[in-house]
């Protein structure tokens, strides 16, 4: 029988992290009146922020289909938090890109990781999440955000 690593039930306490985190976007933008959006919805948006994307851009990004992707941008056209427009460098492409309202919920979402980062400073500290911080940027691959479901 092998020897368990060290902290072998650190992937759980990620997972939670990561529930933690995805559930205080979810509240802080519900409470700022974006009640009609969801998580996938935010992971799109990281895509899209700052200079928009095609469908199969966002796909990529979320790890769907370009059709899944699609009715997701046309589930946000609707509700006014994306537009499509001419793509600047290729005439059979759209770019997706935010609103006023998709931004407005941008600066929502980062208002709600605000306090949590705020709320995790106090219980932590400063030093200590300073260095979960830095320890995490070391193992895993920046940038990648997105649901793996």
């Amino acid at each position: 029988m092998t020897d368990m690593p060290a902290a072998a039930d650190l992937p759980l306490f990620l997972l939670a992290a990561a529930a933690e985190v995805t559930d205080a976007v979810q509240a802080g933008v519900a409470a700022a009146g974006f009640t009609d959006v969801r998580p996938a919805h935010g992971f799109a948006f990281v895509r899209l922020a700052p200079e928009g994307a095609t469908v199969g851009e966002i796909a990529e990004h979320l790890g769907v289909t370009k059709q899944a992707a699609s009715q997701l941008v046309d589930e946000l056209v609707t509700k006014g938090y994306v537009e499509r427009n001419p793509h600047p460098r290729d005439a059979r492409a759209r770019l997706v890109t935010l609103t006023e309202r998709g931004w407005a919920c941008t600066r929502a979402a980062d208002a709600a990781l605000g306090e949590l980062t705020r709320r995790w400073s106090e219980t932590l500290g400063a030093t200590d999440l300073t260095q979960v911080r830095d320890a995490l940027a070391r193992v895993v691959t920046p940038g990648r955000v997105r649901p793996s479901w």
